[in-house]
């Protein structure tokens, strides 16, 4: 056996290389502190003990931390969505209490349900940010989507279902409206409360697009923080709800025909199922295992065919493990001439360049593979 067949046969035992600076296969080394960044060194340390195993191993190697990084803005988002539904909630109670309006009693029930659905949304956030443990080893990322597609739902039922409801409720049996000048003012105020909390979730929209560089639309459309998402359009629908209902009510008033609050009532209903649906589909997506964005799958790709000992990246596969991890694995082509402690050190500089890039990325796996030099896999991910 040459020394190339040597090299080929101990490529072949790394099979997975993660975010522990060890292979399965391998014994794991903790490099000198004047290695970091070099391809060729040498362990200062052979000693198995100390070497972290298990999940105290699968701790990401450091990088520089990014300013604002972090869940602290979406929590921020959703409490202060929760309050403004609820000073909405109170008013709209207010107001139904004195004017005996049906209507807007109805319409304090269905902020009240708003209000559930934040307190859903803020224990994902809660939930989802649960350190990784022995039985959920990848972390509890996912369990916010779930908790996120619960809140979905709840749009859907107690905002959609009871809008659309009441709406034809109204129609059918001419509900009267009560004050019509009290209701006006309790629009006035809902519109305010509803506003302050959409301009904190667009502050948060157009502050993270403009760090991805994308437009604020196309943010929405690939982030994986369905919480601000959810709020940012229940927001959206809710301002644009409270118009539909002061037009609806101006024309009832004109016209003397509750036809035209019923007319409102269904529209605000079917409004907020778009933003029901919308939400469902985008968590459900994420639950069932989504890929990041086609250019940041591109990115990627081309920083570990940068690496100078790799010559090809065949397959690379992501996934989105919560709203702020992703997990990362690809079959790499290291050069045949590179020896096992070359490939081990090439893995945590591919690491380390991929989280200074994507501070996102908690998990790398590499599996050394037969390739083709320069064929890549580009294009992957998810091209929206």
């Amino acid at each position: 056996m040459d020394s190339r067949q040597i090299t080929r046969f101990t490529r072949r035992s790394v099979r997975v290389r993660d975010t522990r600076m060890n292979a399965s296969s391998l014994t794991a080394r903790r490099l000198s502190p004047g290695c970091a960044g070099h391809t060729r060194c040498v362990p200062a340390d052979h000693h198995e003990d100390s070497t972290p195993v298990g999940l105290a191993g699968a701790e990401p190697l450091p990088v520089p931390a990014e300013p604002g990084e972090g869940g602290s803005e979406s929590v921020g988002t959703v409490i202060v969505a929760g309050l403004a539904n609820l000073v909405i909630a109170a008013a709209k109670l207010v107001a139904g209490l004195l004017s005996g309006s049906a209507a807007m009693l109805s319409e304090s029930a269905h902020s009240l349900a708003d209000t559930v659905t934040e307190v859903f949304l803020y224990v994902a956030l809660r939930r989802g940010g649960k350190p990784a443990d022995e039985r959920h080893p990848f972390g509890y990322g996912k369990e916010s989507f779930v908790w996120a597609f619960i809140a979905a739902l709840f749009t859907f039922v107690g905002g959609a279902g009871f809008s659309v409801y009441h709406g034809v409720t109204t129609i059918a049996g001419g509900e009267h409206s009560g004050d019509f000048l009290l209701s006006y003012v309790v629009l006035g105020v809902s519109f305010v409360a509803e506003g302050a909390s959409f301009l904190k979730a667009r502050r948060q929209v157009h502050g993270e697009s403009r760090r991805w560089g994308i437009s604020p639309s196309r943010f929405l459309r690939l982030t994986p923080d369905t919480t601000v998402k959810a709020v940012y359009l229940e927001d959206s629908a809710a301002l644009a709800g409270l118009l539909l209902a002061a037009a609806g009510l101006a024309l009832t008033q004109l016209t003397g025909s509750e036809t035209w609050d019923g007319v409102a009532s269904i529209a605000i209903g079917l409004l907020l199922l778009v933003v029901a649906i919308t939400l469902a589909r985008a968590n459900v997506s994420l639950l069932v295992g989504r890929a990041v964005p086609r250019r940041m799958h591109n990115r990627i790709a081309d920083d570990l065919a940068a690496i100078p000992v790799v010559t090809a990246v065949p397959t690379l596969l992501t996934m989105q493990l919560g709203p702020g991890d992703i997990l990362v694995a690809a079959k790499v082509d290291f050069d045949d001439t590179v020896s096992g402690a070359e490939i081990e050190q090439a893995s945590d500089d591919a690491e380390r360049r991929l989280r200074a890039r994507y501070p996102g990325i908690r998990y790398v796996f590499l599996d050394p593979t037969r390739g083709k030099a320069g064929r890549n896999h580009r294009d992957g991910g998810v091209d929206i």
